[in-house]
C-alpha cells in the first residue's frame, strides 16, 4: 500500500522560508497535493500538481508565495514556501489521488485524495 512521508517542517519567523518534502513509498505517478490544517479549522488544500508535473493549483492565500514541484525520477514532491506568515501555521499533509487520471489532471477536492501522510508541523512566529 502506498505510504507518504512528509519532512521539512519547522519553526520560522514571519517572512522566512521552508521547503516541505513528500516521499511516496515506491515509484508513483499519481496526482498529489499539499493540505494544511490549523487548530480549530478544517483541512484545506494549499497546492496540488498533476502526475505529469505540468499542471498545478494554488489556493489564493498562497499564490505567488508557495511553489509545488515534483520529480518523478526521484520519486519526490516538494512545497517551497516563502514569505511565510503567522496564518500559515498549521500541520501540513501530503496527499495522493491514486485513481487513474490524465497526466494533466489536478485534483482540487479533499475527497479526491485516497492516501495521506502523517503530517508535518509548520509554525510561523510574528
Amino acid at each position: 500500500q502506498l505510504r507518504l512521508v512528509e519532512s521539512g517542517g519547522g519553526s520560522v519567523q514571519a517572512g522566512g522560508s521552508l521547503t516541505l518534502a513528500c516521499a511516496p513509498s515506491g515509484r508513483t505517478l499519481y496526482a498529489m497535493g499539499w493540505f494544511r490544517q490549523a487548530p480549530g479549522k478544517e483541512r484545506e488544500l494549499v497546492a496540488a500538481i498533476s502526475w505529469g508535473g505540468t499542471e498545478s493549483y494554488y489556493a489564493d492565500s498562497v499564490k505567488n508565495r508557495f511553489i509545488i514541484t515534483r520529480d518523478n525520477d526521484k520519486n519526490a514532491m516538494h512545497l517551497q514556501m516563502t514569505t511565510l506568515k503567522p496564518e500559515d501555521t498549521a500541520v501540513y499533509y501530503c496527499g495522493a489521488d491514486i485513481d487513474p487520471h490524465a497526466s494533466t489532471y489536478v485534483p482540487v477536492r479533499e475527497y479526491d485524495y485516497d492516501r495521506w501522510g502523517q503530517g508535518t508541523q509548520v509554525t510561523v512566529s510574528s
